[in-house]
């Protein structure tokens, strides 16, 4: 058996992946927030954006944790169709569970199948990114840890989306996120630790990308998606602003007439 380091560079990458998780997870707090206040296209853009934040916060959490991952005895190597693939499958799926909640009249029966579908969209993102490394020898799970982390993954996309439902004042939001990047950091090494690797050794080279040379580019990317969207969306106006100022300036229109 090889053996598996999880941060490599020290506290580096759990901690930022973990910051990821929760400035995904704010945002997309904030945008369905947002969502529940507006009405037709304004309803579905803003849904549009909270599931694009959730599932590349998530996603990029997954991929700089993963940038400390070792494993004694081989090189690891990442295969680019199935990593593509798994931020896409984030996005669709925790697409669905948004709007699930976005748009269900009965908002418990809305809350249970968005946490079900957006949780098991994490879990499936998680292990087709697993599915995605390359390396010499054989990667085998122990399904109970497995079991446990797609659990929390559930859990977690179930207590995120009541969050969203229930929860309006920006201090708690921001509790509810960092709430939420801890569940989605917890999911991540809970499946890290089922996986086990039997290293055989072998002069072949592995097929695939580095980390540095495919994963670190596009996380950095896609991080720098969250914060400017994250500012765009703190500097727009809420409809409770918007309209706060149209009645503040029908007053001076009427006198200017």
């Amino acid at each position: 058996m090889g053996h598996l380091d999880h941060a490599a560079f020290g506290w580096l990458t759990p901690v930022l992946s973990y910051a990821m998780a929760c400035v995904g997870a704010a945002l997309g707090l904030r945008c369905t927030v947002r969502a529940l206040g507006a009405t037709g296209r304004s309803r579905r853009n803003w849904l549009i954006t909270a599931a694009s934040a959730i599932g590349t916060g998530i996603w990029t959490m997954h991929f700089v944790a993963m940038l400390g991952f070792r494993v004694s005895g081989t090189e690891i190597r990442y295969d680019v169709a199935p990593t593509v693939l798994s931020l896409l499958v984030a996005m669709i799926v925790v697409c669905a569970g948004v709007f699930a909640v976005g748009y269900g009249r009965d908002r418990t029966r809305a809350l249970l199948l968005g946490g079900l579908t957006t949780g098991l969209g994490v879990a499936s993102m998680h292990y087709l990114g697993m599915a995605a490394v390359r390396l010499h020898g054989d990667v085998t799970y122990d399904p109970v840890l497995v079991g446990l982390s797609v659990l929390i993954a559930v859990v977690a996309a179930t207590a995120a989306l009541w969050a969203a439902l229930n929860i309006k004042a920006p201090a708690a939001v921001t509790v509810a996120s960092l709430v939420m990047g801890a569940a989605v950091s917890s999911m991540h090494y809970t499946g890290m630790l089922a996986v086990q690797v039997r290293v055989t050794p072998a002069g072949d080279p592995l097929p695939g990308a580095t980390a540095m040379q495919f994963v670190f580019p596009l996380a950095v990317g896609l991080g720098s998606y969250l914060f400017l969207t994250s500012a765009f969306v703190a500097l727009s106006p809420t409809a409770g602003e918007r309209e706060a100022s149209a009645s503040a300036q029908r007053p001076v229109e009427t006198a200017a007439r």
